[in-house]
Parts: C-alpha cells; structure tokens; sequence
C-alpha cells in the first residue's frame, strides 16, 4: 500500500505541561493511530510561552482514514484529557493529498 494522503493534526500545550502531555498523547491517541494508519510521524517545538505538537499520519485514502476515526475524518477529535492539557481546543486537521515524493521518505 502507498500512501496517497496526510493528515496533519497540531496542539499547543504551556511548557510546564509538555512532558506529560507528550506522554498522555503518545499512549491514548498515537498508539491507536500507529495501528491503523500506513505511518505516523510526531514533531514538538518548545518555545517560551508555549510547546507545540504536530502529529500527521498518512492514509491510502480518504476512505480507509474514515474507518479509524469512525465518521468524518476532517473533523477534530479530542481526546479525553486534551481540554486538561491544550491552550485551546483545535478546531480543525489538515489533509492534504500526496503529490510528489522525493528522495528517502518514511512513507
């Protein structure tokens, strides 16, 4: 299977924070996520007044990302605890579709 699409999910957390929340998210929504999508990839930038994850998985289609998140998959999906954890509550994900890939890529 190749991936045709990304989906790219971002939250901010303050930096005291980040540690358990990097943790939280790893356990209750990226180890779900690493058994359904082709490939899963995680980012954080620490920044003095705040830290920021970025999380994009990518999916064969549209189709097969639906399946996992059970209904639209460009809705946002909270887990349980992010209210606890995030600055604000996201409001929308990112998907894009695969056009060109180059030289030694994950997926």
């Amino acid at each position: 299977m190749r991936a045709t699409i990304v989906r790219i999910w971002r939250g901010r957390t303050r930096p005291e924070r980040a540690d358990e929340y990097e943790a939280y998210n790893y356990e209750v929504g990226i180890k779900p996520l690493i058994e359904k999508a082709l490939g899963v990839q995680t980012w954080r930038e620490d920044r003095p007044d705040c830290t920021e994850f970025v999380t994009v998985s990518y999916w064969e289609t549209v189709e097969s990302m639906a399946v996992f998140t059970g209904g639209d998959p460009t809705q946002i999906h909270h887990l349980p605890r992010d209210a606890e954890f995030l600055i604000e509550l996201p409001t929308a994900v990112q998907i894009l579709r695969i056009r060109t890939s180059h030289g030694r890529t994950p997926v």
